[in-house]
């Protein structure tokens, strides 16, 4: 009955469905994954078609040890948590991304131009959309997918079933790491801000030179396009943070699953 699946016996029905609840906890984490653009039935397929390929694989390391079905849905929600941990390392990553693009879109003057963003369900500045949709591009093209994939079979032999649990170690982790957030977008963010700073400076220059030039109307304009002009010319800047910050998602997890452990 079951020869071409997976599952050799009915007794495999348990331990799928934890496997699957850690594996539904990480994919709902990661920003591309879990947002809501993507339809429900789509997330439900990718999330059940991974859990029938992995399941092999970690299937001796998934030995659940529950007599009653309170034990049962207490190990699932575990097993849920241990997924949503493991992917908030990549949300404060996007959340930076978010930042900085609220900054810049406000020191450029397009604040105000703000869209409906499908993936947040909030109106969000545009260049904020922008520069999310570049780090879901980079995302993929530098295969950080791939390493939460691995992540979670590497998880098995790492952390047990239920291990989830808050300690202090776990919290000043996940602060530590949060706080990444601001130095990120200000990464991301700096070489616009030196740009319209120094153009900001150069304009009450001009302003005091030429009292009857009417500065503010010209402001806006320049510092739209000379913020366009800057975003194409540090756009290696703006990978090249990324790709570090995306590089360090592989040490940031053996940090979890020794926190977890």
């Amino acid at each position: 009955m079951f020869q071409n699946l997976p599952l050799t016996s009915l007794a495999d029905l348990i331990p799928l469905a934890l496997v699957l609840a850690r594996v539904a906890g990480l994919f709902s984490a990661i920003p591309m994954f879990g947002a809501r653009l993507v339809p429900a039935r789509v997330k439900m397929g990718l999330i059940f078609a991974m859990t029938l390929l992995i399941f092999p694989v970690i299937k001796p390391h998934v030995v659940p040890n529950v007599s009653d079905s309170l034990g049962l849905m207490l190990l699932v929600l575990q097993e849920t948590l241990i997924g949503l941990t493991l992917g908030a390392v990549s949300q404060f990553i996007f959340a930076a991304v978010e930042f900085c693009g609220q900054l810049v879109g406000t020191q450029m003057g397009i604040s105000m131009a703000a869209q409906f963003d499908p993936a947040t369900q909030n109106n969000v500045p545009t260049m904020a959309i922008f520069q999310g949709a570049l780090a879901t591009l980079l995302f993929l093209a530098f295969n950080v997918h791939e390493y939460f994939i691995r992540g979670i079979v590497d998880s098995y032999r790492v952390v047990p079933l239920g291990a989830w649990h808050v300690s202090g170690g776990l919290l000043k982790f996940l602060v530590e790491t949060s706080t990444g957030i601001f130095i990120i977008a200000i990464k991301l963010a700096a070489p616009v801000s030196v740009a319209l700073l120094a153009t900001s400076v150069a304009l009450g220059i001009v302003a005091r030179s030429f009292p009857a030039m009417n500065v503010f109307m010209v402001s806006m304009p320049l510092n739209i396009g000379i913020g366009f002009v800057i975003l194409g010319i540090s756009l290696p800047v703006f990978v090249r943070v990324l790709q570090g910050s995306f590089g360090q998602v592989v040490d940031q997890m053996r940090t979890l699953f020794r926190l977890l452990a």
